[in-house]
């Protein structure tokens, strides 16, 4: 296993990999707030996962066990002026589009609350898994005046549909995560107890040689670039993501295993 951290004047996020897995940590106790420089590190770090071919599939979590993240933090945000605000907030939305278009797996694991820019920040992942009675979820940004800015209005009504979006943020609500699971927010819930663990176990199971990594990238790839373009042209994208696969060394080795009735040992090539 090795670790190291992404350079800053302080600390804020937490850079690990453990067998082909980046573990990236919001690092702001108590709660994981986040600033610029926060967004800047977080950046940072997504970039390093995505350019690290020994990596295949990235876990973002918060430091501690009460916060996943709550969020933007509302003192530094009270503090600055409305040009600063609006480019805050277009810094953290090209953070998170970053993090949703990296072609590798990425997982949320909820270690507690996941409220305001925090949920943005775990509906920007592909699948969110959360620990059994750690907190609440919800994006009450209403209640302080403002919307969602960076992503939540978008992205929770693709997750749950126009009319429950707007329900649960114009009332501002916080919910359990069984409730989010109702939802479709969350996918899972894991128990308390070694949750880490598990979701490092979870997250294995997509690196090679127990999945072809480069099919899992593509899969996303062509989920997240079709999900806004019209069938037509989302299938051409489907179709020439299935060509590289083709034609490579992973396809070949399961179109093999399946014939030969063997499993297969995928090489992410």
């Amino acid at each position: 296993m090795a670790t190291t951290t992404v350079e800053s004047t302080k600390q804020l996020i937490q850079y690990r990999t453990d067998s082909g897995v980046a573990v990236i940590t919001m690092d702001d106790p108590p709660a994981n707030t986040y600033t610029y420089e926060m967004n800047r590190q977080l950046d940072d770090a997504i970039l390093k996962a995505r350019m690290d071919n020994d990596v295949y599939v990235i876990v973002l979590t918060g430091s501690g066990d009460k916060f996943f993240s709550a969020g933007a933090n509302i003192r530094m945000l009270s503090q600055v002026d409305p040009t600063f605000k609006y480019y805050f907030c277009l810094h953290a939305n090209e953070t998170l589009l970053r993090l949703e278009h990296t072609p590798k797996l990425v997982i949320a694991a909820l270690n507690g609350h996941t409220v305001g820019g925090g949920l943005e920040i775990a509906m920007a992942c592909d699948i969110r898994i959360a620990r059994r009675d750690a907190g609440k979820v919800g994006l009450p940004e209403v209640n302080l005046g403002v919307l969602p800015g960076t992503g939540g209005t978008q992205r929770l009504s693709r997750l749950v549909g126009k009319s429950k979006a707007i329900e649960l943020m114009v009332t501002g609500n916080t919910f359990s995560f069984e409730e989010a699971k109702e939802f479709g927010i969350i996918n899972d819930i894991f128990e308390r107890e070694n949750f880490m663990d598990d979701v490092m176990d979870y997250a294995r199971q997509f690196c090679p040689p127990n999945k072809a990594a480069k099919a899992v990238g593509h899969i996303k790839r062509s989920v997240q670039t079709g999900w806004e373009i019209p069938m037509e042209s989302a299938l051409a994208v489907e179709r020439e993501l299935q060509a590289l696969l083709f034609n490579s060394q992973d396809a070949k080795e399961g179109l093999a295993a399946y014939v030969e009735k063997r499993p297969a040992e995928f090489k992410a090539k």
